[in-house]
C-alpha cells in the first residue's frame, strides 16, 4: 500500500511538506504543490483518513459549502437559517458535518479541491449559493466523485440532487399581486447577481408577467445590494409605478429611498427575511423556508450516500406581507 513516505520520496520533499500540501496549508510554493500533486497522481495515493472510511464502508463526513461574500451582514440571516437547518437534521440522523466557505476554495484547481475534501474525509457536500460562474464547482459535480446536493442550482446527475423553489413562478406571483393591488403599468425591476441561477429564473418570471399584461418593464442589476437598489430607485423610480426587487434587501433599500424622496411607489421583495418587518412600510414578498430546505438537503444527501440516484425536489413558498408584530418575540 502506498504511504505518505512514498509520496514524499517520489516528489523529493519532506513528509511534512506532503502533509501540508494535502491539507492545503498556506505558504507552500506552487512548484512544490505541483510536485506533490503529481506524485500523488502517479502513485494513486489515498490519504489514510479517506482509506479508513472507504475500507470500513462508512459514509465519512459531509460538508456544508456556504458563500459569505456578501456586501452587507444583513443577508447573513439566510446563511444562518440554512446552517441551523443542516446541523439540526444532521444531528438527528447522525451525520458528521463540517462547514467550508467559498473563499477557502476560490483559488484552487479542481484537483486541489478534490484532495482538500478527501483529506478531510468528506464524501458528500451540500452547496448553497452556487452561480453559473463557479466553474470548478461545476466540474466537481460533473466528476461525480462526491455525493452532492445543490440548493437553488438546478443541476442533477447520478450523484447529484437539487432542492429549489420555482423561482420564476414565485417572482411572477409576488409581482402580479403587487401590481394588481396598486393598478401599476410601469415596472422598475431590480435583478440580482449576474449569472446567478435564481437571478435568471426570477428575471424570466417578471418578463413573463410584463409580456402577458403588456406592461412597461425597465430592468437594472441591483446585485442583491441594498446600496445599489437605493441608487437605482433615486435615479429611476419617479417615472415608474412600482419597484419590484429580486431580494428583500434590495426592497428595503428601494423603500428607504422612496421615503427620502417623499413619494409613494409600491415595492415588493423576495426571500422573507426578518428585516422586512422593520422596513417602515409593509411590502409583499416571497417567504422561503431556508431552514426547512436545508434540512431536506441533509436527508437527500444521506439517501445519495446510501446508494440513491440524483433527483430534483421543488419546495413550496408563501406570498406574505411582513409586519413588525409578526416578527418580534
Amino acid at each position: 500500500m502506498v504511504s505518505i513516505k512514498d509520496v514524499a520520496k517520489q516528489a523529493g520533499v519532506a513528509i511534512s511538506t506532503v502533509s501540508k500540501v494535502l491539507n492545503n496549508y498556506p505558504n507552500v510554493s506552487e512548484e512544490t504543490k505541483k510536485k506533490v500533486n503529481q506524485a500523488v497522481e502517479e502513485l494513486n495515493f489515498v490519504p489514510n483518513s479517506v482509506a479508513a472510511a472507504l475500507s470500513s464502508k462508512q459514509s465519512g463526513r459531509v460538508a456544508i459549502l456556504l458563500n459569505l461574500d456578501n456586501a452587507t451582514q444583513a443577508v447573513d440571516e439566510i446563511n444562518m437559517k440554512s446552517l441551523a437547518g443542516v446541523i439540526q437534521k444532521a444531528v438527528e440522523i447522525n451525520l458528521d458535518v463540517i462547514t467550508v466557505f467559498y473563499s477557502m476554495l476560490r483559488n484552487m484547481t479542481l484537483e486541489e479541491v478534490i484532495r482538500y475534501l478527501q483529506s478531510q474525509s468528506i464524501t458528500g457536500l451540500i452547496i448553497f449559493g452556487m452561480s453559473k460562474d463557479d466553474k470548478v464547482l461545476h466540474r466537481l459535480i460533473a466528476s461525480e466523485i462526491f455525493k452532492i446536493v445543490t440548493v437553488d442550482a438546478p443541476i442533477i446527475n447520478e450523484s447529484t440532487s437539487c432542492i429549489r423553489i420555482d423561482q420564476e413562478k414565485a417572482q411572477y406571483e409576488v409581482a402580479k399581486k403587487t401590481i394588481e393591488e396598486n393598478g401599476c403599468r410601469r415596472i422598475l425591476y431590480l435583478s440580482g447577481r449576474k449569472n446567478g441561477y435564481s437571478t435568471d429564473e426570477r428575471l424570466e418570471g417578471i418578463k413573463k408577467l410584463a409580456e402577458e399584461r403588456k406592461l412597461s418593464l425597465f430592468v437594472r442589476s441591483g446585485g442583491f445590494s441594498e446600496l445599489q437598489a437605493r441608487k437605482h430607485t433615486f435615479r429611476y423610480a419617479r417615472n415608474k409605478d412600482v419597484v419590484v426587487c429580486a431580494s428583500d434587501l434590495m426592497a428595503i433599500g428601494a423603500m428607504k429611498a422612496l421615503i427620502e424622496m417623499d413619494i409613494f411607489r409600491p415595492v415588493c421583495g423576495f426571500g422573507g427575511i426578518t428585516l422586512m418587518g422593520y422596513a417602515g412600510k409593509q411590502m409583499n414578498t416571497v417567504r422561503q423556508d431556508f431552514a426547512g430546505m436545508a434540512a431536506q438537503a441533509v436527508v437527500e444527501l444521506k439517501r445519495l450516500l446510501d446508494g440513491g440516484r440524483g433527483m430534483e425536489f421543488v419546495s413550496g413558498y408563501e406570498l406574505v406581507r411582513m409586519q413588525y408584530l409578526d416578527i418580534i418575540c
